[in-house]
């Protein structure tokens, strides 16, 4: 089994990567629309594994764990090109719905 990283490991991995090209990281607008077009990708396999959509006998096999794994990369390098850190980005998000959102859904019990 892999070792788990931290996602501070996986932004500086990503950055190794995309720095050993010459572009670098696209744009920000240009990684906005890669990243509709990975969300669009993960819609289509959703609608074809969940919905009611089944795919055409010559179209290739996917998962959602890959199209989810193609947001995740690119959600790293805007946030890489743009130097935010995404383990404080989260850290603010989660605090936002821990502060914000604390009574808005209906909490499981434990006894």
């Amino acid at each position: 089994m892999a070792e788990e990283k931290s996602l501070a490991e996986i932004q500086r991995e990503v950055d190794r990567y995309i720095s050993q090209f010459k572009e670098g990281y696209f744009s920000p607008l240009a990684l906005v629309a890669r990243m509709v077009e990975e969300v669009g990708e993960l819609a289509r396999e959703v609608n074809h594994r969940y919905g009611e959509k089944p795919k055409k006998p010559d179209e290739a096999e996917n998962s959602v764990e890959l199209e989810l794994g193609d947001i995740l990369f690119i959600t790293i390098c805007f946030a890489n090109s743009l130097g935010i850190d995404l383990t404080k980005a989260h850290d603010q998000v989660l605090e936002k719905f821990n502060t914000r959102d604390a009574d808005r859904w209906t909490k499981k019990h434990t006894e």
